[in-house]
């Protein structure tokens, strides 16, 4: 892979390189996920903590927006060192590189359902244990893969490319540094030794338009349908570990789940030598404690993880480097340390345990009668509970069904669409009324 080809600011093959001169493409990237629908709505869904409950912890909205922080630092340092060693990028910055990894990753949640990750679980567990299982002979094994697999990475990359969303044409080096997995649910040989093949990011529905992205890009073609990252997606996975780690870690000891020694121990592991008690004692506040020692933390981590980037940039560049950034680094077990105590303390929480069980009761239940609602749409049906359940959907997507009346997967993938789209309040009003509960 070479960095020329990486950087590219084409657009789709109908959308040529804008000239306007006062922002970049890549500029222009980042506002177009900023002011978009499907970004705002990030605002009304969990993160981990359940929203109505906690005001002042973390929604995606805010994860998002810290995480393309943190990637903006992480793109411009690696950027510099990139250009010092390429002169023939003398074209580009490293704003440009700090650009392109903070849009790919204020886009890296888009396609999260409500309920956060149990909302993953619980629209794949329709289609295996769920009424959802009764449509399996209406689709090919790749397309089953897919629904029984929902994967926040692939819908995300769905949602970037819908026609529905004219803003979101973004440039090939944004989308291909949003995509941790470039290769398919459906994939026999998968070898999950290698970071980018433990998920996937694109559904069959996307395929062609992902090999059209890799071809432009220039990425490395390994097998059918699957490539090696684009490099900067590196940075981006790395701005999202360091983010809920670290973020996950505060918001836990702000609610109480983790008491404040625990939490300046486990901060102070990663600081070192550079962590002075004394200076932290001078606080009075607990929560100021921890935002200076995460702020400091997280300043380490940037570190880091450039470091471990800039030496393994040819390995990176030749497809040979597949591990997690902050897998290789040298705060590998403090960060650990953290996970460990943050799934135990955090993670089963009662409050977070009973939004998981949420997620699992109302996306299935919504599943199933909006997939009914679509074939009655089809078949024009007129059982007024469904022809009214069809009207919520998206006009595109109404459009969409009665014109692929014989294309299950397409129908299917659009109720998927809505229903994922939806926050989490939204979500639970809608089974509400429906249900009659």
């Amino acid at each position: 892979m070479v960095w020329t080809q990486l950087l590219s600011a084409q657009r789709s093959p109908s959308k040529p390189v804008s000239a306007e001169l006062s922002r970049s493409a890549f500029e222009q990237d980042f506002d177009r996920i900023i002011f978009s629908h499907p970004f705002r709505r990030l605002q009304d869904k969990t993160q981990v903590h359940p929203l109505p409950e906690h005001d002042f912890v973390h929604t995606r909205l805010t994860h998002s927006l810290e995480v393309s922080s943190v990637g903006r630092s992480l793109g411009r340092r690696v950027g510099e060192v990139v250009l010092s060693r390429h002169p023939e990028l003398g074209s580009f910055t490293s704003h440009d590189f700090g650009t392109i990894v903070a849009s790919a990753s204020l886009a890296h949640d888009l396609g999260n359902p409500p309920f956060g990750h149990s909302g993953e679980d619980g629209l794949s567990d329709y289609f295996i244990h769920g009424p959802g299982k009764g449509y399996r002979p209406h689709f090919t094994e790749a397309q089953w893969e897919d629904l029984t697999r929902f994967e926040g990475n692939a819908q995300g990359f769905r949602i970037l490319n819908k026609n529905q969303y004219q803003g979101l044409k973004l440039t090939y080096a944004t989308l291909g540094a949003f995509t941790k997995y470039p290769c398919p649910a459906y994939f026999p040989e998968r070898n999950k030794s290698r970071k980018s093949q433990r998920k996937f990011g694109f559904y069959q529905t996307e395929k062609e338009l992902f090999k059209e992205l890799a071809d432009q890009l220039g990425l490395i073609h390994t097998s059918d349908f699957v490539w090696a990252r684009h490099p900067l997606a590196f940075l981006v996975e790395a701005a999202d570990d360091i983010c809920y780690n670290i973020i996950d870690l505060e918001d836990g000891c702000r609610l109480g789940l983790i008491s404040l020694s625990d939490t300046l121990d486990l901060l102070a592991a990663i600081l070192r030598s550079d962590y002075k008690p004394e200076k932290v004692n001078r606080i009075s506040s607990s929560d100021e404690k921890v935002g200076v020692l995460r702020a400091l933390a997280i300043g380490k981590l940037i570190e880091d993880v450039v470091e471990v980037f800039v030496a393994n940039e040819k390995e990176i560049l030749n497809g040979t480097f597949d591990q997690a950034l902050t897998d290789v680094g040298k705060y590998q077990q403090p960060l650990q340390k953290i996970v460990e105590v943050s799934v135990e303390k955090i993670y089963r929480a009662r409050h977070v345990v009973e939004i998981e069980t949420a997620g699992f009761e109302v996306l299935p239940g919504l599943m199933d009668e909006f997939l009914k609602a679509a074939e009655h749409l089809v078949r024009k049906n007129q059982a007024r509970k469904y022809t009214n359940l069809a009207r919520l959907l998206p006009q595109e997507s109404r459009e969409i069904i009665l014109a692929n009346p014989e294309n299950t997967y397409l129908q299917t993938r659009e109720v998927i669409d809505f229903i994922s789209g939806l926050t989490d309040r939204n979500a639970l009003s809608l089974y509400r009324k429906i249900s009659g509960s």
